[in-house]
């Protein structure tokens, strides 16, 4: 191909290689000049132009986008017309796109001038989405390069469409005492419209306990009733292969293929087979409508796409899905496109206040009442933190000189509880403000009146990162790995809250849940000091 400024009388049949506006009209980029063209551009006193003329070996960028197009097409992909060197490949039905980058690494190494960009693998695609652009970069291929493309891809294509099947689904939902119905719903609700967004159909769901046998029969019932796919969504999140969940597929007459994968969140799913029927128990994070490792699995089973262990272990590139609180410190923010699921609306989460201690190893003083160097209380501090932060409503229980609290307090919107029991020791403040949680509340930050360190910011990265549907509904802060105050707890450990007797709090219940706690590590150590003597009252700043 000759490429530069070309004189007119020589231009007849050349490529324009730049848009020239004349009076009368437009001659685009690409134009092929005819006799018509060229008289404008001499009316115009144009004496030459800059354009390409093809050469014996050379093929016009639209005849090779045209030829290099109808190569690539497969069963189920549809094409556009050729225009500027450029053919659009479209999904003529729903499914999953699976994308050969060996062989479309080696067709785009042939020449420059041949180029195919394309989805990623393993992308989701709709009717008439384009799955991949053709572009031929100058205004003509080389014909060789062009012809070992074309044999390169005969028989083969680096682009195959699997359209999703009609799957009926069946779906097992778990739930222990005191979890909250709408958890399970959620989470109902939520594998429903992933099922129904890939053309499924998800049975009548079982409800059932936490326990083995339950959700063993349940999955034979489902079975009976002809799902193709099973799904165990368990009330705890899966720790051992021998789990309560797992253990009921094997109940079932199942075995279990692989535990785990490499893609946060989704990392405990546990995949496995009763007969020749898929079963998965699914991670906590399922709960959610938000995109996990769950979704990648799905999508691959509903697009008869085989998923073997391997395929799971090497889906870590790429297998970290999102940013989250519980990580140590957050990354600077990235441009991210828009989310594909409307925001949910904030959750409500009560503060609460403990303020109604004896004091006794500070006596005479009531430690909550003493000032720091700024004359202001140690409650107070406590307090107007709480209220800096997106915790609502701020409840305080008193106890031990009530209305001195009270009243270190004065104006301030926080309502107050009194623990009349107080002197029996933490848990009776605890009980006493648990009980006082408003019901449309879904957890509580617990928070100790002495322990003023603790900032606003801290407690609103506990609260961001409470998600009880994502297996999230303990939240503890921790600095260089030690635990720290203050814990937050879901709703569904209201009930054994109240249970807690003697002068201890809730601590010894994230070793019982702890599948459901999550920690967050911050930036200094507020989350571990408190002040019970006079002598640590001296480091109080």
């Amino acid at each position: 191909m000759i490429f530069g400024p070309t004189p007119l009388a020589e231009a007849k049949g050349a490529v324009l290689a730049h848009t020239i506006r004349l009076p009368d009209r437009v001659l685009k980029k690409g134009t092929v000049l005819d006799d018509p063209a060229l008289a404008a551009l001499h009316a115009a006193n144009f004496r030459e132009v800059t354009a390409a003329r093809l050469e014996p070996g050379d093929v016009h960028e639209d005849e090779a986008a045209d030829r290099l197009a109808n190569a690539l097409l497969r069963p189920l992909l549809a094409r556009t017309r050729a225009a500027t060197g450029r053919v659009n490949l479209t999904a003529e039905t729903a499914g999953l796109l699976r994308v050969d980058k060996s062989l479309l690494d080696r067709l785009n190494d042939l020449d420059e001038s041949l180029t195919v960009a394309t989805l990623p693998d393993h992308a989701v695609v709709a009717p008439k989405d384009m799955l991949a652009t053709i572009k031929i970069i100058p205004f003509a291929a080389p014909a060789a390069a062009l012809q070992v493309a074309e044999a390169m891809l005969r028989g083969t294509s680096p682009l195959t469409l699997h359209p999703f099947r009609p799957l009926k689904v069946g779906l097992v939902a778990s739930s222990l005492p005191g979890m909250k119905p709408s958890i399970v719903e959620n989470g109902i609700e939520a594998t429903e419209a992933r099922v129904t967004a890939l053309a499924g159909t998800l049975l009548p769901p079982e409800r059932t306990p936490h326990d083995t046998a339950a959700i063993a029969d349940a999955l034979t019932r489902l079975r009976k009733s002809g799902a193709d796919l099973l799904l165990v969504m368990g009330a705890s999140a899966v720790v051992d292969r021998r789990d309560v969940a797992p253990a009921a597929l094997v109940r079932a007459g199942g075995r279990i293929e692989h535990f785990g994968m490499p893609v946060d969140p989704g990392n405990l799913i546990c995949l496995g087979r009763i007969g020749e029927t898929p079963a998965m128990v699914l991670p906590g994070c399922a709960r959610s409508p938000k995109t996990n490792g769950f979704d990648w699995i799905l999508e691959r089973l509903f697009a008869d796409v085989p998923v073997a262990p391997r395929d799971i272990t090497r889906m870590g590139v790429g297998g970290l899905l999102k940013e989250i609180e519980t990580r140590p410190m957050p990354r600077g923010e990235a441009a991210r496109s828009a989310p594909t699921t409307p925001p949910r609306r904030p959750r409500r989460i009560a503060g609460l206040v403990l303020a109604a201690g004896r004091s006794r190893r500070m006596a005479p003083l009531n430690k909550l009442l003493v000032t720091d160097p700024d004359g202001r209380m140690m409650i107070a501090r406590v307090v107007d933190a709480v209220l800096a932060s997106r915790a609502r409503p701020v409840i305080v229980v008193t106890g031990h000189e009530r209305d001195r609290v009270e009243e270190a307090l004065a104006n301030r919107p926080v309502r107050f509880v009194h623990a009349d029991d107080y002197a029996q020791g933490l848990s009776a403040s605890l009980k006493a403000g648990i009980a006082a949680i408003p019901e449309d509340a879904e957890g509580v930050l617990v928070c100790l009146g002495d322990m003023p360190l603790v900032t606003p910011a801290v407690l609103d990265r506990l609260l961001a990162a409470f998600d009880p549907e994502e297996g999230r509904a303990i939240i503890q802060p921790t600095f260089r790995g030690k635990q720290g105050n203050p814990v937050l707890w879901g709703r569904e450990f209201f009930e054994e809250m109240l249970s807690i007797t003697g002068d201890v709090g809730a601590r010894h219940l994230t070793g019982r849940h702890a599948d459901r706690l999550a920690n967050v590590e911050v930036a200094d150590d507020g989350v571990l000091r408190d002040f019970d003597t006079a002598e640590t009252l001296k480091g109080l700043v």
